[in-house]
């Protein structure tokens, strides 16, 4: 099951660092963001991603064309040639596709644009800026028992956020915006999708968040696997900074591998 991750957004309120380079990239240790996510999944066994690219996008592009020399021991011969030698590598199993999906594009048509990449198969989609401790194949083992056409991760942060609203067998009927108080249950960004969804996205200026997400809750086609664990969307500079002093310290949950 390939994995998809939207990576294309302007990351306007972490400015700061999103000046220079794309939200993704923002580092969380020596490592960007979006490498935590990956290997989140790969811990998984899930390796095959599909990256949606827009703001910035080459700036990724080159990072990930960097990346298995960067990670690996290598030795230059100018005399002959100007050989290159790769001794010993610990780069990560991953095959990676990026995909120009457009810079004002929005994320349902992000996901539109590389239809072809995943083909008739289910997918995982995810963004680049969200960290978890869900456990991957229990979420997939959900989404197959049930049979509907898409799955997304319910947590149950404070009151900033909008919440789902749920009937019988954990059921998506609908959404709230930002109810007062906590306990709501929130997207938290973590889908399966059967390739069914594709039906509910018209093009570029379509928001998954809004009419294919509320499409779907409206057929009883969208499912919430309830996530009670850790999960953490780096929005802010503030946010930045508190995932990376669990990382310094060695306390970081989403870190399982």
């Amino acid at each position: 099951m390939k994995v998809v991750i939207l990576a294309g957004g302007f990351g306007t309120r972490i400015s700061e660092e999103t000046h220079l380079k794309p939200k993704p990239l923002v580092s969380i240790g020596d490592q960007p963001i979006i490498w935590h996510i990956m290997k989140i999944y790969s811990n998984y066994g899930y390796n095959d991603f599909i990256i949606c690219l827009g703001y910035k996008g080459h700036i990724i592009k080159e990072y990930f064309s960097n990346y298995y020399l960067s990670q690996s021991d290598v030795t230059y011969d100018f005399k002959n040639s100007n050989q290159e030698i790769i001794h010993q590598h610990r780069a990560e199993p991953w095959k990676v596709t990026l995909v120009d999906t457009g810079l004002d594009t929005q994320t349902g048509g992000r996901i539109k644009r590389i239809q072809k990449y995943v083909g008739n198969e289910s997918f995982m989609l995810t963004y680049g800026d969200g960290v978890s401790d869900i456990n991957i194949q229990k979420a997939v083992e959900f989404h197959q028992s049930h049979g509907k056409i898409a799955t997304v991760m319910a947590t149950q942060p404070d009151g900033r956020f909008g919440s789902l609203e749920m009937g019988e067998n954990n059921c998506i009927t609908g959404f709230q915006e930002k109810p007062l108080g906590d306990g709501g249950w929130i997207n938290a960004g973590f889908f399966i999708m059967n390739p069914g969804v594709f039906n509910y996205i018209d093009g570029d200026e379509t928001v998954l968040e809004k009419s294919p997400l509320e499409k779907l809750a409206k057929d009883g086609q969208l499912m919430a696997f309830k996530h009670s664990g850790f999960w953490y969307p780096m929005d802010t500079l503030k946010d930045k900074n508190y995932l990376e002093s669990l990382w310094k310290t060695g306390s970081a949950p989403w870190k399982k591998w």
